[in-house]
């Protein structure tokens, strides 16, 4: 990770970004505090975690969902945005008629940890627009399409984490100015930390490949891995985004045998996508198991899909472990059954 002197965020990408894309990532830092100033005042700003209705799929709404989703879609107005497709949001939203952009995103990451005041953030990802009239199907790109993808983290500090295709940045919010300084002009991802997260608790559901390079994990030194790891899961997809950019490893959110799981539990658009290609331009890989995040078409706006990220050598052996298990059950890397493999 390289630092810098904390320049000015609009001076940064002013430098160094094409202007349309500055005007979108500007609108979305702007919102972005927004939001941070809401979550900062916690329990001072009314019940946040307050249920305020289902969301397209059903999952309950927070009031500070949709008060992220509100922010983040009045901000792109006058951004040079034609529509954003929302988390929040059963279809896409019309902006400016002559936008050259899409957005969408995902307002609010991990609100169920809004009571356990546990980081949380907002992902989101930047299209070129179609010509014509906004239409849903504008949306359904493949991630290698991605004109600039970002998040924001708010935790201890308020992160913003973004790239247009040069390479990934980082600014930190400056509370004082009310305004983004950039902190690290050229993030990567580390291949050293013997790290990865994956919720445990699932493993009965997981599918053999992931039970398989969970447990030589965890035989450690003695195991084929011959190297001990740490095992961490906070729950929030954005603060473990965060975690492997800054500090390496991998992070692991398979498809599994339960209903609605199948496909994978994140949404291509507006997380996996975003994520994917931040970590592909910081050095490291991102996949579904089987093939690359960003090549993968997605086939409605909220398409779910697996997601398995992080330093590229680690990656690359997740997807062995895929690729070897279904040629054959009997070969050498799943010779073995022990603690996860039954």
């Amino acid at each position: 990770m390289t630092t810098t002197a904390k320049d000015d965020l609009a001076a940064y990408l002013a430098a160094n970004a094409p202007p349309d894309i500055g005007r979108v990532l500007t609108a979305l830092a702007e919102a972005s505090i927004t939001v941070a100033d809401r979550i900062r005042l916690g329990a001072l700003a009314g019940a946040m975690q307050a249920e305020v209705g289902p969301s397209h799929d059903g999952m309950p709404q927070t009031a500070l969902d949709v008060f992220a989703d509100q922010a983040f879609v009045a901000r792109l107005k006058g951004a040079g945005v034609r529509g954003v497709v929302s988390e929040e949001r059963d279809e896409p939203v019309a902006l400016d008629a002559d936008g050259t952009f899409l957005v969408a995103l995902d307002p609010l990451d991990g609100s169920s940890s809004i009571d356990a005041n546990v980081t949380i953030g907002s992902v989101f990802s930047v299209l070129d627009a179609p010509a014509g009239p906004l239409e849903t199907s504008h949306f359904l790109q493949r991630g290698t399409a991605q004109r600039a993808a970002g998040l924001f983290v708010y935790g201890p500090q308020v992160t913003f984490v973004f790239t247009f295709g040069r390479g990934v940045a980082v600014a930190t919010l400056d509370p004082g100015a009310g305004t983004y300084r950039i902190t690290t002009r050229r993030l990567e991802i580390s291949a050293e930390p013997n790290e990865f997260a994956i919720n445990v608790s699932n493993f009965r559901h997981w599918p053999e490949p992931v039970r398989a390079y969970v447990e030589d994990c965890l035989e450690g030194e003695e195991g084929p891995r011959g190297c001990n790891f740490n095992m961490r899961w906070i729950g929030s997809m954005v603060a473990e985004v965060y975690r492997v950019l800054a500090r390496g490893g991998v992070y692991l959110y398979p498809e599994d045998s339960r209903e609605g799981y199948e496909n994978g539990r994140l949404r291509l658009l507006y997380e996996a996508n975003p994520v994917a290609f931040l970590v592909e331009q910081a050095g490291g890989a991102a996949i579904d198991g089987w093939s690359r995040i960003l090549d993968i078409a997605p086939k409605s706006i909220h398409a779910r899909t697996p997601l398995i990220f992080g330093s590229q050598e680690k990656v690359e052996r997740i997807m062995l472990y895929y690729t070897e298990g279904s040629a054959s059950q009997r070969a050498p890397l799943f010779g073995r059954r022990g603690l996860l493999r039954r």
